[in-house]
């Protein structure tokens, strides 16, 4: 499914040009799969630590905010599906983008979009945010505020959460690639596509859910 951010001058939105595809059938027991996830709602509020090549950072997340956006999110964090993902868009002092597996019948599997939630919150700096090409498009894909953000707000792009432990980590991710890493290999050829051609890209090792953070807000 599509799936982009703004660009930075124009706030242009940025294609993941992957192709749109129904839930496929069970790929040999993946614990990324979909459909190994419970279905249900994900909790009020929830953490969610992300070992990383930098370090780990933690962001708590708040079904109030965005309940689509926030069952995705856990839906996601249980599978398994962000382990080993490459923060493969990061432009300084605006974004860290993630969110395509390394499989590419995983992204498939994932690609059904969600429904828009009305925005809580703003764009402000260390949300978490899904990444969208118009109404109803968000599926797996994420970014995280590197600074304040609000020309963001009207365009559809509804925080879920926020880094509320481990900025600095955020801020040290690799960025001199910019836009230059294509979305539409990674989601095909996976991470050897990235180790090739960009290889100092950071990378997340595991997300997990750690614990409540209905204190946290």
């Amino acid at each position: 499914m599509p799936s982009a951010i703004p660009r930075p001058a124009a706030l242009v939105i940025g294609v993941l040009a992957i192709g749109v595809s129904a839930v496929a059938a069970a790929c040999g027991g993946s614990s990324r799969d979909a459909a190994s996830v419970p279905a249900g709602p994900a909790p009020d509020s929830f953490r969610v630590a992300f070992a990383t090549s930098k370090g780990t950072f933690v962001v708590a997340a708040h079904r109030v905010w965005s309940p689509n956006g926030a069952d995705r999110f856990y839906a996601l964090v249980r599978s398994g599906f962000f382990d080993e993902n490459r923060f493969f868009r990061v432009l300084p002092g605006y974004i860290a983008q993630f969110g395509i597996n390394d499989q590419k019948k995983v992204n498939e599997r994932w690609d059904k979009p969600i429904p828009d939630d009305p925005r809580r919150e703003s764009n402000a700096r260390g949300t978490l945010v899904f990444t969208s090409s118009g109404p109803d498009t968000r599926a797996h894909q994420l970014f995280i505020n590197l600074k304040d953000n609000p020309k963001l707000d009207p365009q559809g792009f509804v925080p879920v959460g926020r880094v509320v432990s481990g900025m600095e980590v955020v801020d040290s991710l690799y960025n001199d690639y910019g836009d230059d890493p294509k979305q539409q290999l990674l989601a095909t050829l996976g991470n050897n596509y990235l180790l090739r051609m960009f290889p100092k890209l950071d990378y997340i090792t595991t997300a997990r859910i750690v614990g409540d953070s209905a204190s946290s807000r």
